[in-house]
């Protein structure tokens, strides 16, 4: 904690976050704290309330209260945001009296000390990227005995996103290595088995608006433009802070049951490829279905498909009020000479974004 005070980085971050806040005071509270929950409900828990408060208009959940609180378990979830898809599931624990979960975050993000210090704080749990291949594979077996040792002895619940890196164009999908990794420690001795242990819960995340959609439209193009275009640490820090800092509209996660029963099925399957990809599709299944569905995303689908499905589910007002957004959205991509048809693409492309989350729901419930 005396660590993270002294860096000037720190304070920066605070008073640009929290510019009300009086920074000294803050500092003598921090230093009187000496666990992490304790951090959490008397620090981050208010952090939160503010950010909820400021940049969406509710954060909203279903499901924790069914949950068994005799077992603590794996939460995968979709990846929207960097920083806020773990930290308002954390604030949803506090709300209904539950300790937040850790949190397996990529070391990519720790760009300055600060960073990892406050990760840790926040019972951030470091996962190593860009290792060669013996590194990678001990890495991940440390990874994956850590996660375990959380859930069954330690009675920590663990954050996990479905994939490494968000979900570009928000269609989520289950990165088979994410399993594999997860599979890697345990007792059982099947692969199935190995999950079971980890009484893994798939839960959704709905942003009504994503603060990153231009700038994963402006990624798109200069990748269009560039296939070798690769985003910078800065890129990263500013996703970060646009993430966390403008407006999200309504949020809601929907936590879903624990799939051991569907897992149950498959402990006698010896071959561990089938079992991968049953648990990938059965992961993305319940959290297809879990999506909370807004208007925009019922007038992106029409939109991208040249239909009108879906009319009666959004008005002319509605559509209008999009319209401005994805123009306002649009005129803040930075790339220098952007055409007629660039801009076409990149309004396609956000379209895609909002569309892709009722397409997949109603693949999952069949229709």
């Amino acid at each position: 904690m005396a660590h993270l005070l002294a860096d000037p980085g720190f304070e920066r971050a605070i008073k640009y976050v929290m510019p009300d806040a009086d920074f000294k005071e803050l500092s003598e509270k921090l230093l009187k704290i000496n666990n992490k929950d304790d951090f959490q409900r008397h620090i981050m828990l208010d952090i939160l309330l503010m950010l909820e408060r400021a940049t969406t208009s509710g954060v909203t959940d279903t499901g924790i209260d069914s949950l068994d609180l005799s077992k603590s378990r794996l939460f995968i979830t979709n990846h929207r945001d960097i920083v806020l898809d773990a930290s308002f599931l954390g604030l949803a624990m506090l709300r209904h009296g539950l300790p937040a979960q850790e949190v397996a975050l990529g070391d990519n993000l720790l760009i300055y000390d600060w960073i990892s210090d406050l990760v840790r704080l926040n019972k951030g749990i470091i996962v190593k990227r860009n290792l060669r291949l013996t590194k990678a594979l001990e890495a991940a077996k440390q990874l994956s005995g850590y996660i375990h040792y959380c859930i069954q002895k330690k009675g920590e619940s663990v954050w996990i996103a479905q994939r490494e890196g968000r979900a570009k164009d928000s269609n989520d999908v289950t990165q088979e290595s994410v399993l594999k990794m997860l599979a890697l420690a345990g007792d059982a001795p099947s692969l199935a088995g190995r999950l079971m242990e980890l009484n893994i819960t798939p839960t959704s995340i709905s942003y009504e608006y994503d603060p990153n959609d231009y700038l994963k439209a402006r990624e798109f193009l200069a990748r269009r433009r560039d296939p070798e275009f690769k985003k910078s640490q800065r890129d990263d820090l500013f996703s970060m802070e646009t993430g966390i800092l403008q407006y999200k509209g309504s949020v809601n996660f929907a936590v879903g049951p624990c799939i051991n029963s569907e897992l149950e099925k498959l402990v006698d399957c010896a071959d561990k490829v089938e079992v991968v990809r049953k648990v990938c599709a059965l992961i993305d299944e319940h959290i297809h279905r879990g999506y909370k569905i807004f208007p925009l995303n019922y007038i992106a689908y029409d939109t991208v498909n040249s239909t009108d499905r879906f009319k009666d589910c959004y008005t002319a007002e509605d559509v209008e009020k999009f319209n401005v957004y994805l123009d306002g959205q649009i005129a803040k991509v930075d790339l220098p000479d952007v055409t007629d048809d660039e801009r076409a693409f990149m309004r396609h492309a956000i379209l895609d974004m909002y569309a892709n989350p009722l397409r997949n729901k109603l693949a999952a419930e069949g229709e």
